[in-house]
Order: C-alpha cells, then sequence, then structure tokens
C-alpha cells in the first residue's frame, strides 16, 4: 500500500468510528498490509485483495470481550454513541456493527460460547474516494 492508500483508509476508518485517534500505518510484517493503530495500540490489520481487477481491502479487528457487552465495549473504545450491534437474521454466531442505520462490518464469534469476537469490514476501493 502507498501513503496515499493508507491516508485515504485512515480517513475512512476515522469516519467510520466517528474518532479522529484511528491511524493507519505500513504494517510492521507485511509492507503490502497495513497496521490500524488506536493511540499507540494496534487494533487491527488491513491486507489487500486484488483478484478478479478490483481492489479493496479487508479491515479485521479481534474484540477481546464477551457478546453481551460488546456494543459497550465499541461505544468506550471509539467514544461514540452512534454505534450499535444489530441481530442477524437466522445467524448467531455473528451480528452486524452499524453506525446509525449504515452498516459498517459484521462481527463473528472467534469461540461457540461467544468469549472473543472478531470485527471485519469490506473496504472497496471507491469506498476512499471521498477521502
Amino acid at each position: 500500500m502507498d501513503k496515499t492508500e493508507l491516508h485515504k483508509l485512515q480517513g475512512f476508518l476515522r469516519d467510520a468510528f466517528s474518532n479522529d485517534g484511528v491511524k493507519v500505518v505500513q504494517g510492521k510484517r507485511n509492507p503490502d498490509d497495513a497496521d490500524v493503530l488506536f493511540g499507540q495500540r494496534q487494533i487491527g490489520s488491513i491486507t489487500v485483495d486484488d483478484e478478479d481487477g478490483d481492489r479493496s481491502f479487508a479491515f479485521a479487528m479481534p474484540i477481546p470481550v464477551e457478546r453481551p457487552i460488546l456494543q459497550d465495549y465499541l461505544r468506550r473504545l471509539f467514544e461514540s454513541d452512534k454505534l450499535r450491534i444489530v441481530a442477524r437474521a437466522k445467524k448467531t454466531d455473528s451480528v452486524e456493527l452499524n453506525k446509525g442505520d449504515d452498516f459498517l462490518g459484521v462481527i463473528s464469534a472467534d469461540d461457540p460460547k461467544g468469549r472473543s469476537f472478531t470485527l471485519q469490514m469490506a473496504i472497496l476501493d471507491l469506498d476512499l474516494d471521498a477521502f
């Protein structure tokens, strides 16, 4: 990823989470990826997908809490009451993360007992045009 993409991805995530504390930097392990920081702490990573000639990005963020406090955890982390957890029809192992009525991504359980989760967001190249 080049600096322009990193900057656009940072703008996108800052807007999505309503917090300017989100920072996107070149990946430490793989320069083709990006690390997502909040303050000094790495909270997730972004990988590139160039399949089918369309460039897109996959943001993944582990969430180390159980289901009952998932929404509160994300709202406190990003200091945003706009984030909402919404149940998915016919799915019990995952929920949606919305900002107001806008879909952001899917939060899936990492284990059958729901003790930890992972947020996955697909970011299309055209999603970055505004940034």
